[in-house]
């Protein structure tokens, strides 16, 4: 079950399965886990929304769809190539499926 708590999202000891589908995400612990996009700028890659991620006080990531591979590709960003401030807190349901499994995989601990 997601909790949406001080802006953030986090996960404690959740396991979501999907048996007729080919996606099984095990999430063990992604505490401070922050997503965003940018609602002034309208960003897409492959079809899809670009979304951001921080987690806690660490680095920003940017994350783009690539067609071609059909997957979510992450990239690490520097504060000062784009404005965080500009930033708006994304809905965890609005964030596709894929990106989600990436995201959780990404940050696993």
């Amino acid at each position: 079950m997601w909790h949406r708590s001080s802006q953030a999202v986090a996960a404690s000891a959740v396991v979501q399965a999907v048996e007729s589908g080919p996606v099984v995400v095990r999430i063990d612990k992604m505490n401070g886990l922050r997503v965003y996009i940018n609602p002034h700028v309208k960003e897409t890659c492959g079809g899809f929304g670009v979304f951001y991620s921080r987690r806690e006080n660490g680095p920003y990531y940017r994350w783009a769809y690539e067609e071609t591979v059909s997957l979510w590709r992450v990239s690490r960003v520097s504060p000062s190539d784009f404005a965080p401030k500009a930033l708006a807190n994304a809905n965890w349901k609005g964030v596709p499926a894929a990106l989600q499994k990436s995201m959780v995989e990404h940050y696993q601990e």
